[in-house]
C-alpha cells in the first residue's frame, strides 16, 4: 500500500511557479486548473494562471476561467484573432516576482512549448518545478520510443533541462474513467518511464482518488474535472 497517499501542493514551499507540459490532450490543462485552485490559501500569496495554449481551439484553460477566477486565480491569457498565435504578456516579471505563484498551462507538443523558449533561465531555476504529463491512454505514449520523441522536441524548443522535469501520470481517458483503467495506466507509465525517471505523481478524478490511493505505488494528486466537451450536454459530462 502507498503510505504517502496525497501529492502535496504547498504554497509555502521554495517552488513559486510551476509549468505544465505534454502533448496535447494529455490533461494538462485540467491538472494545471486544479493544482492553480489548490495553491491558493486564505491570507496567502497572489496566485496568477498563465493560458499559454495557442495551437488549438478545444479544451483551453482559458474556458474555466470564470471558475478559476472564483477560486482565487489571477488567470491571464490573450485573446487571439481566428485563432492566430498570440502570446500573453506579463509572464516574465510574473515568474521574476518573489511575492506571487504562478501555474504555467503551456500549449500541446513542441508547437506549444515554443512559447516558454524565452523564459527558460525562471523555469530552470530552483524556484521552478516543471511537470511533464504522461497519458498513457493517448496513443503517442504507448512506448518509450514514442515518449522520448516528443519530449526530445518539447525540450528542443522550450530549452527546458531534462533535469529540471518531474514526470506526471494522468491515466485518464474521459469522465468515465474507472479505477481499474487508472490503474492499469499507472502501471503501464511507470514500466514505460521507471528507468529512466520516477514518476512524481499520479492525477486522478477527484472521485476515485481515496481509492486509487490505497492502490497506487505514487502519490495521487486529486482531480475536479473543469473543462466539458462542446459536443456533449451538460448531463452527459
Amino acid at each position: 500500500m502507498n503510505k504517502n497517499t496525497k501529492f502535496d501542493v504547498d504554497p509555502n514551499g521554495p517552488r513559486r511557479s510551476f509549468a505544465f507540459l505534454g502533448e496535447a490532450g494529455s490533461g494538462k490543462s485540467e491538472i494545471a486548473i486544479s493544482f492553480a485552485k489548490a495553491l491558493v490559501k486564505p491570507g496567502g500569496r497572489p496566485v496568477h494562471f498563465f493560458d499559454l495554449d495557442m495551437t488549438k481551439p478545444l479544451f483551453r484553460s482559458r474556458d474555466a476561467g470564470a471558475e478559476l477566477e472564483r477560486a482565487g486565480v489571477m488567470v491571464h491569457y490573450q485573446e487571439q484573432f481566428m485563432d492566430a498565435p498570440t502570446l500573453v504578456g506579463g509572464v516574465a516579471a510574473a515568474l521574476r516576482d518573489g511575492k506571487s505563484l504562478v501555474v504555467l498551462d503551456v500549449g500541446g507538443g513542441s508547437a506549444g512549448a515554443r512559447s516558454i523558449g524565452g523564459f527558460a533561465s525562471q523555469l530552470n531555476s530552483p524556484a521552478c518545478a516543471v511537470f511533464y504529463v504522461i497519458n498513457a491512454y493517448r496513443p503517442w505514449s504507448d512506448t518509450i520510443e514514442h515518449i522520448d520523441g516528443t519530449l526530445s522536441r518539447i525540450l528542443g524548443v522550450s530549452h527546458v533541462k531534462l533535469s529540471q522535469l518531474s514526470l506526471v501520470a494522468n491515466p485518464n481517458n474521459g469522465a468515465d474513467t474507472t479505477l481499474d483503467e487508472v490503474v492499469e495506466g499507472c502501471r503501464r507509465t511507470d514500466a514505460l518511464v521507471r528507468e529512466y525517471l520516477p514518476l512524481s505523481f499520479a492525477c486522478v478524478r477527484e472521485e476515485l482518488a481515496e481509492a486509487a490511493a490505497k492502490a497506487l505505488p505514487v502519490p495521487v494528486f486529486p482531480l475536479r474535472l473543469a473543462l466539458s466537451c462542446p459536443w456533449l450536454s451538460a448531463g452527459e459530462i
